[in-house]
């Protein structure tokens, strides 16, 4: 059993098939699935609007983040759905994400005071805390992975700090990463825009894209907020695009996610008249944008007879509109002031010109902030142009010239990788993959397919095997995957017996299997009549570590007597049978 592994394939002879004829056929863009581009966050206190957009759009997204968690301390995490005290419990919210087959990746904020974050990471064992805090959080709850947002670095703590907190940031991320890749968990970050360094543009260097670019799996970038005090667009695509530039030569570009906005912001840009004392507070040029959410941008336009216009080069929608107050000064005296107002927000035109830069740059895809704030036109327009870019599919066959082999035999299996109009797929990177009895895949070859998008193996096995092909997933392709093949094995089985041996002696048969195996159990049948008859054996007999048995009987009939020995089945090998031989009893 312990040998198996190293059994398993002796030999791989390469040949190639001849060729194959194949008459094409185009299958057009709305005939593939989507290509899954879309993620976003699941806030705890817009579950079920969220929820309900990923269970519409599931077949755009593969993972989402719940917005739930919050670090109040090296050891303490805060769970805000908890205390939000939700009608619907948590669980539901998870085996639902689970039935759907969407990977779940919360994200942690910082919910600690001023510099308290930058101070503990500075320090080994708060940080070592932080981690074990994190990592536990995870594996607790089988979550996908964890996506941290901590925003305090950027905005709270102020620039000043950044060249102290931005090497512990590192070494944080650094080990935080270790933790969670032991157990086979995803570490994403979501972090404001950054900027090439040798621009000097203004960035947020203190999230070190580059040197925490070879322990993250994801990098979702903010690529919103552009404008917040003064009247503009939410995230403008020239700044949008120069973020992935420098994004993409630090990282891999399949790890990057752009953040997309599902809300828009909508400023006073200038007062006529006097406004009454009340409503002078907050309608003034110098209050903070009011914000609304995507769906209700159009209902807000038209309710003030304002026309939206979307801005190609901004790729985003705007509109003014004016509004009069009517109201009462101190003195009472009658008075009115209106109010002229400009918005910006981004609708389905705009995700799709983001999801282009997804196109063009190979990105993992966008980020929506929020789930379930988009317009009713938003989804179907990027799932139109996500199909567009659909990856291919890929048709894996795995084949064999038998289902069963014996010890020192070997099979033929023949693979076939094409698209789904059976387009053969040459120079296919490619994988087969094994499984015997302890459960586990192996990669017992790795190849390419040939100019016809075939390979045949010629492979030597060591035990009962589950075979599949398997081809890595790409932007072009999705990944391949065979049916699993399943090929019995049979022992060889060995024996030393004597020619002929007298009545009422001892007869001693010894034997070995091959491949060796221990403990398996060992029967003597005779043949009587038609049929073999079990011969009872003076111990019960099981192989020993090199697989090797003795047996020995009394026969008390003089003749030729014909006999063969039997193995059980195992997890390694199906029941085994040894060729008839003859004793000839006087």
């Amino acid at each position: 059993m312990k040998s198996v592994a190293k059994q398993l394939i002796g030999a791989l002879i390469i040949t190639l098939l001849s060729q194959l004829v194949i008459s094409p056929q185009p299958i057009s863009a709305a005939d593939l699935p989507a290509r899954k581009i879309l993620s976003g966050w699941v806030p705890y206190y817009s579950v079920k609007n969220s929820i309900a957009s990923v269970v519409v759009n599931q077949d755009l997204i593969r993972e989402v983040s719940p917005f739930w968690y919050t670090l109040k301390g090296e050891k303490n995490i805060l769970d805000l759905y908890a205390a939000a005290k939700l009608t619907d419990p948590m669980s539901i919210s998870i085996t639902t994400l689970r039935d759907l087959n969407i990977g779940i990746i919360p994200t942690i904020t910082d919910g600690t005071d001023k510099l308290v974050l930058s101070n503990l990471l500075a320090n080994q064992q708060s940080r070592a805390n932080i981690v074990a805090t994190i990592t536990n959080l995870v594996k607790v709850n089988n979550f996908d992975g964890i996506d941290l947002d901590f925003e305090n670095f950027a905005f709270v703590d102020g620039n000043t700090t950044w060249n102290a907190t931005r090497p512990w940031w590192v070494t944080f991320v650094k080990e935080l990463s270790a933790s969670l890749h032991a157990d086979m968990k995803i570490l994403s970050i979501t972090a404001p825009v950054d900027f090439d360094p040798a621009t000097k543009r203004k960035g947020y260097t203190v999230y070190d894209w580059k040197n925490i670019a070879p322990y993250i799996d994801r990098l979702r970038i903010m690529t919103y907020d552009y404008s917040t005090s003064t009247v503009g667009p939410i995230g403008p695509l020239n700044w949008v695009e120069d973020a992935v530039k420098y994004a993409t030569s630090v990282i891999p570009a399949s790890k990057i996610f752009l953040g997309v906005p599902g809300y828009g912001r909508d400023w006073v840009v200038k007062v006529v008249g006097i406004c009454a004392p009340n409503d002078a507070k907050v309608i003034n040029t110098k209050i903070k944008a009011a914000t609304f959410v995507m769906k209700d941008a159009v209902s807000l336009a038209t309710g003030y007879g304002a026309t939206p216009q979307y801005m190609e080069n901004e790729g985003e929608v705007t509109f003014t509109y004016s509004k009069t107050f009517p109201g009462f000064l101190a003195d009472g005296t009658p008075t009115t002031c209106t109010a002229t107002r400009t918005a910006w927000y981004q609708d389905a035109r705009s995700y799709v010109a983001r999801a282009n830069l997804v196109a063009k740059y190979r990105l993992g895809g966008i980020m929506a902030w929020t789930l379930g704030m988009e317009d009713a036109a938003t989804m179907p327009s990027v799932r139109t142009f996500a199909q567009s870019i659909a990856p291919d599919q890929v048709v894996a066959t795995l084949l064999s010239d038998k289902n069963s082999a014996t010890y020192g035999d070997l099979i033929k299996v023949q693979l076939q990788f094409t698209l789904p109009d059976k387009q053969p797929i040459p120079n296919l990177p490619l994988n087969i993959e094994a499984k015997n009895s302890d459960g586990t895949w192996r990669k017992i070859y790795v190849g390419n397919t040939t100019t016809d998008g075939t390979l045949v193996i010629s492979a030597l096995l060591g035990g009962n095997s589950i075979l599949r092909a398997t081809s890595e997933s790409s932007w072009e392709r999705v990944a391949g995957l065979s049916k699993d093949l399943n090929i019995e094995y049979k022992r060889k089985i060995s024996l030393v017996t004597p020619a002929s041996a007298a009545r009422g002696k001892e007869i001693i048969i010894s034997g070995l299997l091959q491949p060796k195996e221990d403990g398996v159990k060992i029967t003597l049948e005779r043949l009587v009549g038609n049929s073999y008859k079990e011969v009872t054996s003076k111990n019960r007999v099981i192989t020993d570590l090199d697989g090797r048995f003795t047996l020995s009987f009394i026969e008390s009939n003089d003749g030729f007597a014909k006999f063969r020995i039997k193995s059980a089945a195992t997890p390694l090998s199906a029941l085994g049978v040894s060729e008839n031989f003859i004793i000839s009893i006087r």
